[in-house]
């Protein structure tokens, strides 16, 4: 029978090399950037907060407007919202009675599109 090779992802012989451990600690994110960059990167694995970024990535929406856009009730959305705004993911207005949402800056955006520029080049 004939045997098959499995790749796999370790190095077949330890030996490390100092300089790159070095120079990579020394670049290390303290452990509170770390929590908080991973808390960006789990509050973006859902693809309702995807579809409010994306739409608002487009243009300034009220609530209402993000609610017809993604097929949610208003109060799902607010929830949603909620949860950007904690993080600085998006940032609103209030103009009477309405809210209107945008991205917080220019950085979300970028995050966004590199992320569908990712996924898009990869099929």
């Amino acid at each position: 029978m004939k045997q098959i090779r499995c790749e796999t992802d370790i190095c077949e012989q330890l030996c490390e090399h100092p300089n790159n451990i070095c120079l990579a600690k020394a670049e290390m994110l303290s452990e509170e950037e770390l929590q908080r960059i991973a808390e960006i990167f789990k509050i973006l694995g859902d693809a309702t907060r995807i579809k409010i970024l994306h739409a608002l990535s487009r243009q300034e929406l009220c609530v209402c407007d993000i609610s017809a856009v993604i097929g949610m009730a208003q109060s799902a959305v607010s929830h949603q919202l909620r949860l950007l705004r904690s993080l600085r993911l998006v940032k609103y207005r209030k103009e009477g009675k309405m809210a209107w949402y945008s991205l917080d800056d220019s950085h979300i955006f970028l995050l966004l599109t590199q992320g569908i520029e990712h996924i898009k080049n990869k099929h």
